[in-house]
């Protein structure tokens, strides 16, 4: 099994580094973990609408480029369905029990994700109906990954 976390700019923080590194490390015996990013549009302020459609536009063709036919596509999305970390870990492996071998965990940017990208979605994630910082979901996403693969192996894990 693969599992990509496919997102849109780099993180800067140190602390988030780490804890990026940590689950990483932490998900590696479960799955094979690979972290894509690609490069995040500059915005500038007063862009307007059409501008910022743009910017999305670029964003999703970096995005799809490196989605596979076969990916089993999960957006986090404001939109999306939200789960309890016992139903995410159930998703996955109903997946993975029906031949999915690779799922492609996708972050938008700042403006968030364009339509062509969330079309492409096999499953529309929540985290929360509040907005989160995008580099901040990383870590998040990658402690209910590392959550999700201790409860499909009855592996104890905090609550």
């Amino acid at each position: 099994m693969k599992v990509t976390i496919l997102c849109i700019g780099s993180l800067k923080e140190n602390y988030l580094k780490q804890a990026v590194t940590e689950y990483t490390k932490r998900i590696s015996p479960y799955s094979a973990i690979n972290i894509v990013e690609v490069t995040e549009e500059r915005l500038r302020e007063g862009g307007g609408a059409a501008y910022e459609e743009a910017v999305l536009k670029a964003e999703s063709a970096r995005l799809l480029s490196k989605i596979n036919e076969k990916d089993f596509v999960i957006t986090l999305e404001i939109a999306g369905k939200q789960l309890s970390s016992i139903e995410l870990s159930e998703l996955i492996r109903i997946k993975m029990s029906g031949g999915t071998s690779s799922f492609v965990f996708v972050i938008g940017g700042s403006l968030g994700l364009h339509e062509t990208v969330l079309n492409r979605a096999n499953y529309r994630l929540s985290f929360s109906k509040m907005t989160l910082p995008h580099q901040l979901i990383r870590v998040n996403l990658l402690e209910q990954i590392y959550r999700a693969f201790k409860i499909m192996k009855n592996e104890p894990y905090h609550k």
